[in-house]
């Protein structure tokens, strides 16, 4: 689908979701020239019966992790997927763990969230204190690039 949705000059990124798709443009182009041809790219791709994605993924999205704190690391995935996720999701991104080392733990905002300026507070704010407030063990949460 990607492929499809890449064609339409002025699209500079595909983000896919569990339920949703966000597509990013170029500054320069207008959303009313180009909205038609990607909701077309997309009608197409879901006719066509083609699947979404092909190759290996993973399901979660979120890093593996071993060693003595992966009760730890379970928990934070737990928190993420069941409290944070649905709600980043609704601004059409993800947010998906990488790692958990000495009381810091390392997330990766993706899709709409990677670019907006209000990331770094939700990261801080809400994410942080949700974490610290379930799993006394986490001590803050840094952001990874992509």
């Amino acid at each position: 689908m990607a492929t499809r949705v890449f064609a339409v000059e002025g699209v500079t990124g595909v983000f896919f979701g569990a339920d949703f798709v966000t597509v990013t443009k170029a500054e320069a182009v207008e959303w009313d020239h180009i909205k038609p041809a990607i909701l077309g790219a997309i009608m197409e791709h879901y006719q066509s019966g083609a699947a979404v994605m092909t190759g290996a993924q993973a399901d979660s999205g979120h890093a593996e992790h071993t060693g003595e704190d992966s009760d730890i690391v379970n928990q934070i995935k737990e928190l993420l997927d069941t409290r944070v996720r649905p709600a980043v999701a609704q601004d059409g991104g993800d947010i998906t763990f990488h790692g958990f080392e000495r009381g810091i733990v390392y997330l990766q905002m993706q899709g709409a969230c990677a670019g907006c300026p209000s990331s770094t507070m939700t990261l801080k704010m809400g994410i942080e204190n949700l974490l610290r407030h379930y799993i006394p063990e986490v001590l803050e949460v840094r952001p990874v690039a992509a």
